[in-house]
């Protein structure tokens, strides 16, 4: 079979099982209401967000230059940096130039073939991706199990063990449990690995993550990992935890040894966003109201961060309804497998504390709407 022959097969076997993927362009000054970024504290747009990213490429560059050991670090990483790990109340943080690497680095820096990784079912991918390179041993136990953890980590013999998870899930939008999680951790010597996408700037006192809101901030068990592309507004991903891990993944973890470093534009607008939510701490309980009202109306759990996830009959019928949608003036995701842990097609809607409330008003009329017509065909 030629390479054009398994192209072709591969593509039919997606638009047959409707899990074809495509691009579609969005222009500038598109006016659709967009329930579907993940920009949930709508800073992205914010006038010194975008001020300070303007300036840092007119002062710095459209690129960092290098890698970030080379020349690719600027006083704007270390700043913000600095700004970060106070933020979030951990002791050093370290900038990557996607939330992808940094979770691929803290993984495949501290575990080798000696490792036990105990990973929850629902992490991300790129959890996932990290612990396959690794080439730890690996246990995937399920969801939000505790005990299968603790089972997990006395089973693993004495070797180092890390135990991967989410502070809140970008899928279900449930919370883990963490203060659980990190007690079960320190009685076997091992290391909670928590991934805060979803809580930094959503979850715990103004927005400083989940770690934070528990008092699991400075637990010398738990390392935290963050992205600057969802409440932040702009790209980039980021390690908290001690200085020790730190300059151990300064000198071994290889994507950010060999990756260009994050751009100065992202780098100072996610700055910049920290700034504004520091100075704007009630910013977070405005996702939370929204997205309770939303949950109710739509009939589903309501979630610990600004994910919520409405359950459809099949990927198609998933389709149809966020075609349905923008149709309508409202944008809106669509989970379908392989991005779904539990293999159920879902619309999935984020929560906005930008948007004015005319706009989010009728985004909610119009999504209500369409899910309740498109969750009864078969």
């Amino acid at each position: 079979m030629s390479w054009a022959e398994w192209f072709a097969g591969q593509r039919a076997a997606r638009e047959a099982a409707g899990l074809q993927r495509v691009l579609r362009p969005r222009a500038a000054g598109d006016e659709a209401i967009d329930l579907a970024n993940n920009d949930y504290l709508g800073l992205s747009g914010h006038p010194d967000v975008r001020r300070a990213a303007g300036e840092a490429a007119l002062v710095w560059g459209a690129g960092a230059g290098a890698s970030r050991l080379v020349t690719g670090t600027t006083t704007l990483h270390a700043e913000l940096e600095r700004e970060l790990a106070g933020f979030t109340g951990r002791a050093a943080a370290l900038v990557f130039s996607t939330g992808y690497h940094a979770n691929l680095s803290v993984v495949t820096a501290l575990a080798d073939r000696d490792t036990v990784i105990v990973s929850d079912a629902h992490v991300h991918a790129s959890l996932i991706d990290a612990a396959r390179l690794s080439r730890a041993v690996i246990r995937v136990v399920p969801h939000n199990d505790v005990t299968a953890v603790r089972d997990a980590l006395a089973a693993a013999g004495g070797r180092r063990a890390l135990v991967l998870t989410e502070s809140i899930f970008s899928v279900l939008g449930d919370a883990a449990p963490l203060a659980e999680l990190a007690e079960t951790c320190a009685a076997h010597a091992a290391l909670l690995v928590v991934d805060e996408a979803h809580g930094l700037g959503v979850a715990g006192d103004g927005g400083r993550g989940l770690l934070h809101g528990l008092g699991l901030h400075d637990h010398p068990h738990v390392v935290m990992t963050a992205t600057l592309s969802k409440s932040l507004g702009a790209m980039g991903g980021a390690v908290l935890g001690s200085a020790a891990l730190i300059d151990h993944l300064v000198n071994r973890a290889r994507p950010f040894i060999f990756d260009t470093g994050l751009a100065p534009a992202p780098a100072a607008g996610a700055l910049a966003a920290l700034r504004v939510l520091r100075g704007q701490p009630g910013l977070p309980s405005r996702i939370h109201e929204r997205g309770a009202a939303l949950a109710d109306r739509l009939g589903v759990p309501r979630s610990a961060g600004a994910v919520l996830s409405v359950p459809m009959p099949s990927p198609r019928i998933a389709l149809a309804a966020q075609a349905r949608a923008l149709a309508a003036g409202v944008r809106v995701g669509c989970f379908r497998p392989p991005s779904v842990p539990d293999g159920v097609s879902r619309l999935r809607i984020t929560t906005h504390a930008g948007l004015d409330e005319m706009s989010w008003e009728r985004a909610v009329g119009i999504v209500a709407a369409v899910a309740a017509e498109h969750r009864q065909l078969v």
